[in-house]
């Protein structure tokens, strides 16, 4: 089975996609979009991207794309994060810093009160990042201490990143939804007509009278007109169970645009 993930290798992307499948041939691609369209394209079986970090929140890009592709989502994944500094050179020599957006955000802080005027650039992954370090002893990346050993850096410091709790979960895109295990999860992506008054309410309450737990709701720009939303939702349950089913179908008969993104057992607590 091949499994798509964010390349080039050492990233926190392929130690989730290690996690969730330790036999499966891995496919390194340059971009999370590239990861998130391969199920769709035909490239792979699986593709896993990261959706939300507990630091960061949300990851925008992928959020969005979930609107467009074909691909359910068939597993979760939650690793921890442990940011770490490396470098050719030492920490007095640190005159850039690089590293994928999320990374940088998850240490701005550290950032901001060891390299105060460090210049800051952002790469395409942390993976990436060492491998740039790799060419200037000046320079230092931010990433998981597998790229350091892989790319020939010194880890400077290890968790550097600003929360200790520091969790990033991945979603799994395949070509089948999974059966009801009993300890699901189900990602729904709803449009509200944003000029009807208690839209939101209304939907929410469907839940609510079944007494169906929501783990998650977000909202993502739809891109038509300033002030209006798609909204991505998880709820405990599978899609197939016969409580969240019926709430499915009363989500339907409103005035709203629904997507089961995907019914997928839930990844246990880090």
């Amino acid at each position: 089975m091949k499994l798509a993930s964010l390349g080039p290798r050492g990233t926190f992307s392929e130690v989730a996609a290690k996690k969730w499948s330790s036999k499966a041939e891995l496919l390194f691609l340059d971009d999370m979009e590239s990861v998130a369209r391969a199920v769709d394209e035909g490239i792979s079986d699986e593709g896993i991207v990261p959706i939300e970090n507990s630091v960061e929140g949300p990851v925008g890009l992928v959020m969005d794309l979930l609107l467009e592709l074909r691909s359910p989502i068939v597993g979760e994944v939650i690793a921890p994060v442990k940011q770490c500094l490396m470098s050719r050179g030492g920490m007095d020599n640190i005159k850039v810093i690089v590293s994928h957006p999320q990374a940088l955000g998850q240490c701005r802080h550290y950032i901001r009160e060891h390299f105060p005027n460090a210049e800051v650039r952002s790469t395409g992954s942390t993976s990436h990042a060492a491998r740039l370090a790799q060419e200037f002893p000046e320079m230092a990346a931010i990433g998981c201490s597998e790229s350091a050993a892989r790319y020939g850096l010194k880890v400077l410091k290890e968790g550097i990143q600003d929360y200790p709790a520091n969790h990033t979960r991945f979603i799994v895109l395949g070509k089948n939804r999974p059966a009801p295990t009993g300890h699901d999860k189900t990602s729904l992506a709803v449009y509200l007509d944003r000029d009807r008054p208690g839209a939101l309410y209304e939907f929410l309450g469907e839940f609510a009278r079944r007494s169906i737990n929501m783990t998650r709701i977000e909202s993502r720009p739809s891109k038509k007109v300033l002030g209006d939303y798609w909204f991505f939702i998880d709820v405990e349950g599978h899609a197939d169970d016969k409580v969240l089913k019926g709430a499915i179908s009363a989500l339907r008969d409103k005035r709203t645009e629904l997507k089961v993104l995907g019914s997928y057992r839930r990844a246990d607590a880090v």
